[in-house]
């Protein structure tokens, strides 16, 4: 099949538009000509930019397929708890489940060289190595209530179960926790779940009795939502974002709503205003909301907006990939300087100076690109629908559009230059997917959004998923939210 280059059809469309002007210029061509001939350059001019769109190759370095890995994004300051790193308490890390015995030492009683004595010489270094196993075990209690018979007045009076041993058999705290961890924050499905218990453990669980786990600690969780809804509220930067969802079969979106550290996540049939008014957070948030310009964000403006760099740098990739645009190379170069000065600066932002000049550039490079790339022809009068424009002309409008969107987190302190806080935390809702495919109900699809939500959130705090878990069936979960992000708030 044939091909065609970019740059030899670049250059013969240039090379007739000089000669037309030469034409012109002589007085060769008549007015009526010369006004047809300028629609046909300027229709061509964009076909051109649009058939090279086309027929350039997205990757995940020129558009918005997510690459494998994405580059850490300082601009915007981190809580310090929102890292997950650090030294924890044990109680959090898990690291009291771990028993630890004392070996035997290996001695040295002769010269390996010499057969000389060594008993009675101080050793003069020590090597340690350490052997780690791991032993399951279940610890089964038996509770035995008595039944007796008044010889009195002939009444039958039986002992009393502890209240949470109110049925023949039940499983502990420990146990629940387990395996909510297995179905929520491992991702198995219900089926490997179960299959796991039993080969580790010996217990036959039903999947049934698991589901029953996935809603309590939803309920549970409930007021934890409402606090952390609360407290993104008081955020002066929130990352927001949305993706495909399948549930019964059919595709739903979900939304997710975080700082870095505290993250909530929403399941909704729609994916735009509906949703968003739905959730009730965005409606009613005064900061600076980072997205992917999405246009039903942009919609509220009683807050501010922060496009995310990573989806602009790889559509400016694209754009100099397909047409070769001067003013896309310079754009991308800016967008870069600033992002290194800015996670260089000790402050977390320019000076008023630095930043009138990055303004300055940014508008020298979208003028002097209006004219670099071919005329969008008017819209004819009483014609239905939208003039087509390349791409390039698309950005370029939004560029222009949404400058200070673009720019904020140049002198913002708590602004990030990309969203990726907002793609990460989205990400393993796509591995759940992947991994144990879709839901097969509305309900454990919601329950699985709160607890993961849940789950991440304290993951950042540094909490053990199983110590977590329990901490929420025990109905505190709430009181984490208070007590962790009270000074932050």
């Amino acid at each position: 099949m044939a091909s065609v280059n970019g740059t030899s059809l670049r250059e013969e469309f240039d090379a007739a538009r000089a000669r037309i002007a030469a034409l012109r210029k002589a007085g060769r061509i008549s007015d009526d000509v010369d006004a047809v001939i300028g629609v046909l350059c300027s229709l061509l001019g964009i076909l051109i930019a649009i058939f090279l769109e086309k027929t350039t190759r997205k990757t995940g370095k020129n558009s918005s397929i997510a690459p494998s890995q994405t580059d850490k994004d300082n601009t915007g300051k981190r809580s310090k708890k929102a890292s997950g790193k650090g030294v924890a308490p044990n109680w959090m890390t898990g690291e009291n489940l771990r028993k630890v015995t004392v070996g035997e030492t290996s001695t040295v009683q002769v010269c390996d060289s010499c057969g000389a004595d060594l008993s009675d010489v101080e050793p003069s270094a020590r090597e340690e190595r350490i052997h780690l196993d791991i032993m399951f075990e279940v610890v089964e209690k038996k509770v035995v209530a008595e039944t007796r018979d008044c010889p009195k007045c002939r009444t039958r009076t039986k002992g009393r179960f502890p209240e949470n041993m109110p049925g023949p058999l039940q499983y502990g705290v420990g146990f629940q926790a387990f395996v909510i961890n297995l179905l929520i924050a491992q991702m198995l499905s219900l089926r490997r779940a179960v299959e796991l218990v039993r080969a580790i453990s010996g217990v036959r669980m039903s999947q049934a009795t698991c589901l029953g786990y996935i809603q309590r600690l939803h309920e549970a969780l409930e007021p934890w939502e409402t606090a952390a809804a609360a407290h993104l509220l008081t955020r002066p930067a929130l990352h927001a974002d949305e993706t495909g969802f399948r549930v019964d079969s059919k595709n739903q979106w979900l939304h997710v709503l975080t700082d870095d550290s505290l993250t909530l996540k929403f399941l909704h049939p729609r994916r735009g205003k509906e949703a968003i008014e739905a959730f009730g957070i965005i409606p009613v948030y005064t900061g600076v909301l980072i997205h992917d310009c999405w246009a039903s964000y942009l919609a509220y403006s009683q807050c501010k907006h922060q496009l995310c760099g990573s989806h602009l740098l790889r559509e400016l990739t694209f754009v100099v990939d397909s047409n070769n645009y001067r003013w896309a190379r310079l754009m991308r170069k800016v967008l870069r300087e600033v992002c290194h000065k800015v996670n260089k600066s000790e402050t977390g932002v320019l000076s008023e100076a630095e930043c009138r000049k990055i303004r300055k550039r940014y508008r020298t490079i979208l003028t002097q690109g209006a004219g670099e790339m071919p005329e969008v022809p008017a819209k004819p009068e009483g014609k239905r629908g939208r003039v087509a424009k390349s791409d390039a002309h698309n950005l370029h409008e939004r560029l222009l559009k949404h400058e200070d969107s673009v720019l904020r987190f140049m002198s913002e302190p708590d602004v990030s230059f990309t969203n990726n806080a907002g793609e990460q935390k989205i990400r393993m809702a796509k591995v759940k997917i992947k991994v144990s495919g879709c839901f097969r109900t509305d309900r454990y699809a919601h329950a699985w959004c709160r607890i993961s939500s849940y789950l991440s959130s304290m993951g950042a705090l540094g909490y053990n998923p199983l110590v977590a878990i329990q901490i929420a069936l025990a109905g505190n979960a709430a009181n984490m939210v208070k007590s962790h992000y009270a000074q932050d708030a």
